[in-house]
């Protein structure tokens, strides 16, 4: 018997408890992994729920065998620092709730244990994340293993490696493709080590052996010719494995699938995969689910992705830390192109370098031979709450470094916050960038999100930039037939997308686009648009049970499958006497049939509207090329209060209203009002309460300068207006006559 890994998942107990006991207590809770302690508070608002370390504990025998083998616990997720005590001991510390790691068990192991792992999801100024816009649970969120090995086995313990590396190079010459793999492997013994490459039939490509020395062996494979990893088309996946040989026997077997692929970027068309252009548009995933956390099943992972795949997309963003190995493989098998990143994210520390550099070496290390995978990620709006210092741009030098340093095939990216200056030296570090970009929908008009990428190209045209976040929440329960920034409403979701998806396809040059967020995701500390602890710019729920509007604007324009959609199925009641019904689709004519009788054919592409004319209840039906799709309407005479987030709208109120213009009033520009020390307090106190609403990260940007500087350019009422809910009109009523009472 060689490499026996074990499910070590049942049986524990748990505790929200720091102490090890030396028996489990009987008041402890029987838990199966894997588990977060934050299904439910993470995700039910006030930013109030539990950060602190608890302790799970599980009763082990000692192997059979056990003096020939080696033992070994593999943890691949601990959120967010975890120790490892076997009888009391303490055996190993981890910083870092998103990467596996490994303790050897071997020595400490009696015919009875107690084996106990603590978890600390806890405040502290070392280990990221700290501040960020989505929850950070704690548990045993992906379950743990026990591996058994022989005496000579390939390394399991350095940065949680999976032993086994394989870097293609390919070769075309006279149009024959041809791969040279760079094999190696890592192992405690001067062994022999045979690589073997199989292709996707589990058949034979190519064989050698050549001796470990120094630790590691290391070997050239030729497939000749190669069947390349082709994206979505055709992601052809070939193996890798590595055999340990001791005494002309084989102790240790390890392999990783990998595949063959070039890729590059460049400034003006953009990302290219095996020589040709592929454009890459696409989302970005959490992973966590409603009542679930991120304890996520297999059956999870795989139900995301194939989401994902409806909608046509051929990108993922990874947001934003390592995730599990399971969905990077799902990735692998489906030709998604992800960007891999490490939680370094919103508030740099001064004390927590060693943790970026920790999980950046872990991340690559453990993720190295997926091919889905084209750059790392070094910090995701690392300025929103932290000054651009010397210490942070160094600490992005370090990273920079060591990426490049562990792969030679990859480069790096920043996404970086909207408010960071075009000309900020942070964006010279990365060998690429991205912008996430909110205009329309926290501050700004919807144009201006065209307008910054132009002006960024225009003034260097010889970087690479993509879009690496935008999106507008939307609660399904709230529809509108005016659509309006900070409703929360679904149409206004629809119209920010129609227009992003046009401003993404008129510039080419952005290398890749990610819709944030693909899901739903719990932020516990966000109070807004008529739910609690909840980020709704998914274009899915939160349970996956239900797609919005949008989903099926980027099916549209993403994906080969016919289909055609039907908008505001769930604005079921109506009061304007003509409605306008929006149909999705990518199909080039669609039909709309009102009561069954044909109402208008429209040829276009995407987004077909039709005005209709109602009087009672209808039914609407569209078709194109035998798909159809189908709602119900009526009209009513009053408005269905359901449908709005809030009874009354304040973005009119003071548009009639005489305002005394030698006073101050929402109607000013905000750099006007705060220029005034009295009126500067009144607004910073509203503005103190609309951040609170919407989390750490929002209260954290109070202190940016550029942030400031760009809100001064809007008026007091346009932000308001985009604040939703999180100010109620009477403190708007009440704050705009008080600032009538200071004069200018």
């Amino acid at each position: 018997m060689m490499r026996t890994i074990y499910p070590f998942n049942e049986d524990w107990f748990f505790s929200k408890s720091e102490e090890i006991p030396e028996q489990i207590p009987q008041d402890w809770e029987t838990i199966t992994l894997p588990h977060t302690w934050n299904a439910v508070d993470g995700q039910d608002g006030g930013n109030d729920y539990f950060r602190g370390t608890c302790v799970y504990a599980k009763k082990i025998s000692a192997p059979e065998n056990g003096n020939e083998k080696k033992v070994f616990l593999e943890i691949p997720g601990a959120a967010m620092t975890s120790e490892v005590y076997l009888n009391g001991e303490l055996l190993a510390r981890h910083e870092g709730g998103y990467s596996t790691f490994r303790v050897e068990l071997t020595d400490k192991l009696k015919n009875d244990n107690l084996l106990c792992i603590t978890v600390d999801n806890g405040v502290n100024d070392r280990v990221y994340p700290q501040k960020a816009d989505f929850t950070f649970y704690g548990g045993l969120y992906r379950g743990v293993n026990l591996i058994a090995v022989e005496q000579a086995h390939f390394e399991l313990i350095k940065d949680g490696t999976p032993g086994i590396k394989a870097t293609p190079h390919i070769h075309n010459e006279q149009d024959i493709v041809t791969a040279d793999i760079t094999a190696e492997a890592w192992s405690n013994t001067q062994a022999d080590v045979t690589f073997t490459i199989l292709d996707a039939k589990g058949q034979e490509v190519a064989q050698t052996t050549i001796p470990v020395a120094d630790g590691s062996a290391k070997a050239i494979l030729t497939i000749d010719p190669v069947h390349l990893w082709n994206g979505i088309e055709d992601p052809y996946l070939y193996t890798l494995r590595a055999e340990l040989i001791e005494n002309n026997e084989v102790v240790d077997c390890i392999s990783t699938r990998f595949g063959c692929r070039t890729f590059s970027f460049d400034s003006e068309e953009g990302f290219f995969l095996n020589g040709k252009s592929y454009q890459l548009r696409g989302v970005s995933r959490h992973q966590d689910r409603i009542g679930v956390g991120n304890a996520l099943t297999y059956a999870m992972h795989k139900e995301d992705m194939e989401l994902i795949k409806e909608i046509g997309a051929n990108t993922i963003r990874l947001a934003h830390y390592q995730h599990a190995q399971e969905f990077y493989d799902l990735a692998d098998e489906n030709g998604m192109i992800v960007w891999a990143e490490i939680p370094y994210i919103t508030m740099h520390m001064e004390h927590g370098r060693e943790n970026t550099v920790s999980q950046m070496r872990e991340l690559i290390t453990q993720c190295y031979n997926h091919p889905s995978i084209v750059c790392w990620g070094l910090s995701n709006e690392i300025t929103a709450a932290s000054p651009v210092n010397e210490d942070l741009l160094e600490n992005h030098r370090i990273l920079q470094e060591l990426c490049h340093g562990m792969d030679t095939t990859r480069p790096t990216v920043i996404a970086d916050a909207f408010m960071l200056e075009i000309d900020n030296p942070l964006l010279e570090i990365p060998d690429m960038n991205s912008y996430n970009l909110y205009f329309g929908w926290y501050m700004g008009e919807l144009d201006e999100n065209g307008r910054f990428f132009d002006e960024y190209h225009q003034t260097y045209p010889e970087r690479i930039i993509g879009f690496s976040e935008y999106g507008a929440d939307a609660n399904m329960q709230f529809q509108t037939n005016a659509p309006d920034v900070g409703d929360y409403s679904e149409q206004y979701q629809c119209v920010y997308h129609e227009h992003l998806l046009k401003c993404i396809e008129e510039r080419p040059y952005l290398w890749a686009t990610h819709v944030w967020n693909m899901f739903d995701f719990a932020a516990d500390g966000r109070d807004e648009g008529g739910a609690h602890g909840l980020n709704q710019k998914g274009l899915v729920s939160f349970d996956r049970k239900q797609k919005k509007d949008a989903f099926y604007l980027y099916k549209a324009a993403w994906s080969k499958e016919s289909f055609v959609h039907l908008c505001g199925k769930r604005y079921h009641d109506r009061t304007e006497p003509v409605t306008e019904i929006k149909v999705y689709s990518n199909q080039p004519e669609v039909s709309l049939y009102v009561d069954g009788s044909l109402f208008e054919t429209k040829q276009g592409s995407v987004t077909f509207v039709f005005h209709v004319p109602i009087i009672g209840e209808h039914q609407i039906i569209v078709k194109a090329d035998g798909y159809s799709d189908t709602m119900v309407i009526q009209k009513t005479d009053e408005k269905n209060p359901s449908y709005d987030f809030k009874k009354e709208t304040v973005v009119n109120w003071f548009d009639k209203k005489e305002l005394d213009p030698t006073c101050f009033s929402i109607m000013d520009k905000i750099s006007d009002v705060t220029a005034n020390p009295e009126a500067g307090k009144l607004w910073g106190n509203i503005l103190k309460q609309a951040r609170a609403s919407r989390g750490d990260v929002a209260q954290s940007t109070a202190e940016n300068k550029n942030l400031q500087k760009m809100m001064g350019r809007m008026t007091v009422q346009k932000i308001l207006k985009q604040a939703g809910d999180t100010i109620k009109p009477e403190q708007i009523q009440a704050l705009n006559d008080a600032l009538q009472k200071i004069k200018k």
